[in-house]
């Protein structure tokens, strides 16, 4: 499931988030990337432990804990804490797949990776090219979204991010460990739950909203790790 979360930050947060991120030193992105993806890999990121890298990192996972849509979507159990990167004029990230595992930077913690999200603090008219390319069952799909906006999708999906030709690209971007870790459990775990919500809306006295919601959470305890 490849999701788009609209509205993930607010304008003004996004505008504190770039000031922030403007006066930040940046670094080869190469360094965070596995033996594989170094070779395709070519941009600038902050240091993970940076002091701006922990104060945007905890501005979005706040975020993210209240955005419905993508606690629906996600169901996470762990969220790796963000990172931040910027492609400018010639700079690209070849087709490469995540590291399935990923440990906090200084502490014993391990996250699966189950899904990916990038989080855009500039918009599409700010640069050209740039383009996040997922490839799933359905084909490939091309992703550049609104400042503020987040998409999120498996990380098993072949990706890359085409060359910028013109500005800077400037995002963020994670991994989650979800409580349901096969891709095709959680998307029916959320179309289940989407279901609920528009029955209960419409109807909101359907006894047959129990009985689904019943079912969600007998399938959540059936497939859930925690």
């Amino acid at each position: 499931m490849l999701l788009h979360i609209p509205n993930v930050l607010t304008a003004e947060q996004v505008a504190e988030a770039r000031r922030v991120l403007d006066e930040t030193d940046w670094v080869d992105g190469s360094v965070t990337a596995g033996h594989q993806s170094a070779r395709a890999k070519h941009n600038m990121q902050i240091p993970e432990q940076h002091p701006a890298a922990r104060q945007l990192g905890d501005m979005i996972l706040a975020a993210l804990e209240r955005s419905a849509l993508f606690m629906s979507a996600a169901l996470p159990l762990k969220v790796y804490p963000p990172m931040f990167n910027r492609y400018t004029e010639g700079q690209t990230f070849g087709v490469h797949v995540d590291n399935a595992i990923r440990q906090v930077p200084g502490t014993a913690h391990r996250v699966r990776t189950d899904l990916s999200a990038t989080l855009f603090f500039t918009g599409p008219d700010e640069y050209d090219g740039g383009e996040l390319t997922v490839e799933d069952t359905y084909g490939v799909h091309m992703v550049k979204l609104p400042a503020g906006d987040m998409v999120l999708y498996p990380s098993t999906s072949l990706h890359q991010v085409r060359p910028v030709t013109r500005g800077a690209r400037v995002c963020s971007f994670f991994w989650m460990q979800s409580m349901i870790r096969d891709d095709g459990q959680r998307t029916m775990m959320f179309d289940l739950d989407t279901a609920i919500q528009k029955i209960g809306a419409d109807v909101p006295d359907h006894p047959g909203v129990v009985q689904l919601t019943g079912l969600y959470h007998n399938l959540l305890r059936h497939w859930a790790d925690t």
